[in-house]
């Protein structure tokens, strides 16, 4: 279809427009959307996380550089392709990886380096918030990291003013708000389904369970305020368009959505916010949102509670490693090519070694790894070793090696869906995959289908992600109408007539699948004995 660059450029510079900025792991994306919610112009930057003293960070600098460039990257593609300097836009919204810890004084000055979703250093205060709560308490959470500072009696706890995530820290600074989408929020503290805010009970409970410490603060005094899909979260400042677009060329006053976490973004990416649908996203972690109909009749410790932005109750499934390892290997054939004389086109490259792997033995012929670069809370590993390992007797060849790099890429998150869909019995009609996984068509989307044992559809605008879709949070607020919801909206005005590409389970790759993870859970011993003799 052609593109209508007139119109385009009339919705640029009537501001008829929405933006969404996302945080991933190792890339910063900007996503500008048009008045049909379709991306018209794109920028990113890549950044990576680094171990500091035991944590998993990103500096301040590393944040601030990293979404100006990404910024000015997108708005030199709005330059190049429509001949327009961009300075306003309709609507704006930022995203960022799940959860973590940012705690800032009075002053606004951050107290400790920012602790990511990455880190698995709070068990002892996930352990005892869960006990206390009856309500399991991730790791990641930001209320664990808080916890398990106090108990480690960290100096800086008195001193904290506000705590926050990474989004809620951008928007803050931008807006001059401390606010939070209920679905990130959820991730910082349990959230009352019924009232859409912060658990008072569990508040409550934390306040009493920390008394003796005397601290200077109360818990609700320096959370962010929780905010649903479509409310008002402020105006971009004169200091924040200053500090987003160092050109200079951005106006202030720009409205902003409550900012989302990637778990809420990807939902929405997805058009999975509504009851009974769900979605994975498969890149560096992976994870599984599926939306319940009802409460689970218990509290797990593999499953994490959340909400989509629009406050219904989600189950998560979530993995701390998936295609981190997998890449890596792929690299090494890489350098094996170009050491042969070979010039290498990554996308090729990819599409061979997946493709290959679908020739593998449907339980890769014995063979078995572990993608653990970091710590895997639902086998309860603090930290990880990436290891492959097989018997004398296996079937090694290049097709199962692959297979088995794609399946264990998903055999964290498959022992946590197994509790859903075999104990809980939930039921799904599909399940939409998005992320980096799925960019070999029909290679991941048959390995997940296989591991979920549910039909898997990718929709061609999956690989827009969590940027699209916190640009979509931002278009919503900015055009929603009189008393529609976000389910309507997205129906009707983003997915419509969009089915995407659906795969059926393969029988035999199920039961194969079967036999890998039942391989991959005995073999857990393995990786511990790794982790405790490697450094």
């Amino acid at each position: 279809m052609a593109v209508d660059v007139n119109r385009i450029k009339s919705e640029i510079e009537n501001g008829n427009t929405a933006l969404g900025i996302e945080f991933g792991s190792t890339r910063i994306k900007a996503v500008l959307v048009g008045a049909d919610n379709a991306p018209i112009a794109a920028g990113a930057h890549d950044w990576e996380n680094r171990l500091e003293n035991g944590i998993w960070t990103y500096s301040l600098e590393d944040i601030w550089t990293g979404l100006q460039d990404a910024y000015a990257k997108m708005a030199a593609d709005v330059k190049d392709k429509y001949d327009l300097t961009l300075t306003t836009i309709g609507a704006i919204g930022f995203s960022a990886m799940m959860h973590g810890y940012m705690a800032f004084d009075k002053d606004g000055e951050i107290l400790v380096p920012f602790r990511t979703w990455r880190n698995n250093i709070t068990g002892e205060a996930s352990e005892k918030l869960t006990k206390l709560f009856n309500y399991h308490i991730p790791q990641r959470w930001s209320i664990a990291h808080l916890y398990q500072a106090i108990l480690k009696g960290e100096e800086h706890v008195s001193q904290i003013d506000f705590l926050t995530t990474l989004e809620g820290f951008i928007h803050w600074k931008l807006t001059g708000r401390k606010v939070l989408g209920i679905g990130e929020g959820s991730g910082m503290f349990p959230i009352d389904i019924e009232k859409k805010n912060y658990n008072e009970r569990m508040i409550a409970q934390f306040d009493e369970l920390v008394a003796d410490k005397n601290l200077p603060w109360k818990l609700a005094d320096i959370l962010p305020e929780v905010l649903l899909a479509g409310e008002d979260a402020g105006t971009l400042t004169e200091e924040g368009a200053k500090l987003l677009d160092i050109s200079g060329n951005l106006k202030a006053g720009i409205p902003l959505c409550p900012p989302e976490g990637d778990a809420g973004t990807g939902m929405v990416a997805t058009n999975s916010v509504a009851k009974c649908t769900g979605n994975v996203s498969a890149g560096t972690s992976v994870f599984a949102m599926i939306v319940l109909e009802k409460d689970l009749s218990k509290a797990y410790e593999e499953l994490d509670m959340v909400t989509t932005p629009t406050g219904n109750l989600v189950a998560m499934v979530h993995s701390n490693n998936c295609t981190s390892d997998l890449n890596a290997w792929v690299n090494i054939f890489k350098e094996y090519s170009e050491a042969m004389g070979v010039e290498v086109d990554m996308n090729k490259l990819f599409g061979t070694l997946y493709n290959k792997a679908l020739e593998g033995d449907a339980d890769c012929g014995g063979l078995l790894s572990y993608c653990y670069f970091s710590g895997e809370h639902i086998t309860g590993f603090e930290e990880g070793r990436p290891l492959f390992v097989r018997s004398s007797n296996c079937k090694f060849n290049l097709a199962n090696f692959m297979r088995t790099h794609l399946y264990t890429a998903l055999g964290a998150l498959k022992v946590g869906a197994d509790i859903l869909f075999k104990e809980e019995g939930v039921k799904l009609d599909k399940i939409l995959g998005h992320g980096g996984l799925f960019k070999t068509k029909g290679v991941g989307q048959r390995i997940m289908a296989a591991a979920m044992n549910v039909p898997v559809s990718v929709m061609e605008t999956a690989g827009e992600g969590g940027a699209w879709g916190i640009a979509l949070l931002a278009s919503y607020m900015r055009n929603k109408e009189e008393g529609e919801t976000l389910d309507d909206y997205l129906n009707n005005k983003v997915f419509a007539g969009q089915e995407g590409v659906t795969m059926e389970p393969v029988a035999e790759d199920v039961a194969g699948f079967e036999a890998f993870i039942e391989r991959y859970k005995k073999g857990l011993a393995i990786e511990r004995a790794a982790v405790d003799a490697l450094d």
